[in-house]
């Protein structure tokens, strides 16, 4: 058992409809693990970046200075989007994921992208 903070995200479409979510686990003061996923098919515009954007302003992403993020293979406009918005060290393949490690900005370890 395990005694990490987690917390669950939703974005849903105009009709209510679930689209996308994450979950997201504190493993240590300074780091957070993001597992992101998206529905099958047609989904509203934007919808992949909202979920990035809901995911690292929620308050236990944005205190961190870094963040492991594992989204599906494929997604580019979720991988876009946290490059955009983080400095992404390292980015690879695992399996039907790819994972990406990143640091926050707004930290004075951390130097915008």
């Amino acid at each position: 058992m395990t005694d990490r903070a987690r917390s669950w995200i939703s974005v849903d479409d105009e009709d209510g409809r679930h689209v996308a979510a994450a979950d997201i686990e504190v493993v240590a003061p300074s780091e957070v693990r993001a597992s992101l996923h998206v529905e099958s098919g047609h989904l509203p515009v934007g919808t992949r970046t909202r979920l990035v954007d809901a995911v690292l302003d929620t308050p236990e992403v944005s205190s961190c200075e870094h963040v492991q993020v594992a989204l599906p293979l494929g997604e580019t406009e979720i991988l876009d989007r946290v490059r955009e918005r983080c400095d992404t060290s390292d980015v690879r393949a695992a399996g039907a994921s790819c994972l990406v490690e990143a640091d926050l900005p707004g930290h004075p370890d951390v130097e915008p992208s």
